[in-house]
């Protein structure tokens, strides 16, 4: 069980839920966000655990996927929730708010792989496409039988594209989840991680490019 106090209200009795918690599942609704807003901005437990209930499913979804493992997952989950709670008062509504919960939970995935110090992850640049002066490939490029986004997508072979997916270094594999398997927006992205929308399709470009050279390798 959680033991943390949180600003605004909310102290360690309003937090059992967070501790038992098991996600629904199914995308979240957002008919119904500016009213949850406002109750989690009078501090009213009820709509804190009607957050959880009804963006915690996706936000584990995320947090699985960059950090790899179960239980590291479900403490940055609860990581996020807490923030968010201390800082719903500053919610504002230039974005929604399940964009606003993506940027809280990748950023606390990212600051416990980062704490933990995981394994030493492969440098982007070596899994890019080497071009010679001439621009000419140094190494010929190999076909793939599907192209990146028919990878994604295809049940027979998933489990070999996420694995290549949780090698790509941690910023290009959070684009990747975020966009390609989540089905952010660019401009959903782009808050969620803090960078510009130019930022964001460099870093899936670069993202694809690494993944086609894994998924290559591991043919």
């Amino acid at each position: 069980m959680l033991m943390t106090t949180v600003s605004g209200g909310m102290n360690d009795s309003a937090l059992p839920f967070l501790s038992r918690w098991t996600p629904a599942g199914g995308q979240p609704s957002e008919t119904c966000d500016a009213e949850l807003i406002a109750g989690l901005q009078r501090s009213d437990e009820a709509s804190y655990e009607l957050l959880v209930r009804r963006h915690g499913g996706v936000m584990l979804a995320v947090a699985r996927r960059i950090m790899r493992n179960e239980e590291d997952a479900r403490e940055a989950v609860q990581d996020a929730f807490l923030q968010a709670f201390r800082s719903i008062h500053h919610f504002r509504a230039e974005a929604r708010l399940s964009t606003w919960l993506h940027r809280i939970v990748v950023n606390a995935a990212l600051m416990r792989l980062r704490a933990a110090g995981r394994r030493p992850e492969v440098a982007i640049d070596e899994l890019l496409p080497q071009f010679e002066d001439t621009g000419a490939h140094i190494e010929p490029i190999q076909a793939l039988p599907v192209s990146v986004d028919q990878a994604l997508e295809s049940a027979e072979i998933r489990t070999r594209v996420r694995a290549c997916i949780d090698q790509l270094p941690e910023q290009f594999r959070a684009v990747i989840v975020l966009r390609d398997l989540q089905e952010l927006t660019t401009a959903e992205a782009a808050i969620a991680l803090g960078i510009s929308e130019n930022a964001v399709k460099i870093r899936l470009h670069r993202a694809h490019q690494a993944l086609r050279t894994l998924l290559v390798r591991h043919a």
